[in-house]
């Protein structure tokens, strides 16, 4: 198995992610890896720069994306406290094309994500993108499989 230094964990939506977040972690620890999550907002109806006329839902947008910081700081903090280091990244763009430059700019080793069937909301909002970051994978990459009906304790909304 390869030494991992840098991890990078995709986090979609909090009651999904916090396990994929939860590996990510324990091989950070067990490699004393530096450990980043990574969310990338997209705005599949184009709002931004399209000059609708309609400031509300350029502000909408804008409040989604100062929740999701909000949401992804919140999951992460009690691994902080613990002393481990984690970089929080908000990315706006398409999904795939965000977490590739992300694996490029921070030469990410391992990169961690949920494997789950994506349903017809998840392609709307992300695109196919873990079908495509499959093929385009440029590291290792580690797919943590959900349990049928497993829930998680405190759910809470999608991270956008």
């Amino acid at each position: 198995m390869n030494e991992y230094k840098r991890i990078l964990v995709v986090a979609r939506m909090i009651q999904t992610c916090k396990k994929a977040i939860q590996y990510g972690v324990s091989l950070a620890q067990k490699y004393e890896a530096e450990l980043y999550v990574i969310h990338s907002i997209h705005n599949p109806f184009g709002l931004k720069g399209w000059g609708l006329g309609t400031r509300a839902l350029a502000v909408e947008y804008e409040k989604s994306i100062l929740d999701t910081k909000r949401k992804l700081a919140n999951l992460v903090e009690a691994e902080r406290t613990r002393g481990l280091s984690i970089k929080e990244l908000v990315r706006e763009g398409e999904p795939t094309e965000e977490i590739l430059k992300t694996i490029k700019e921070e030469k990410i080793d391992l990169l961690v994500l949920l494997a789950h069937e994506e349903g017809h909301l998840e392609h709307l909002l992300f695109g196919r993108s873990n079908e495509e970051l499959v093929r385009k994978m440029p590291c290792s990459l580690m797919l943590v499989k959900k349990e049928p009906g497993a829930s998680v304790e405190g759910e809470e909304d999608e991270l956008s």
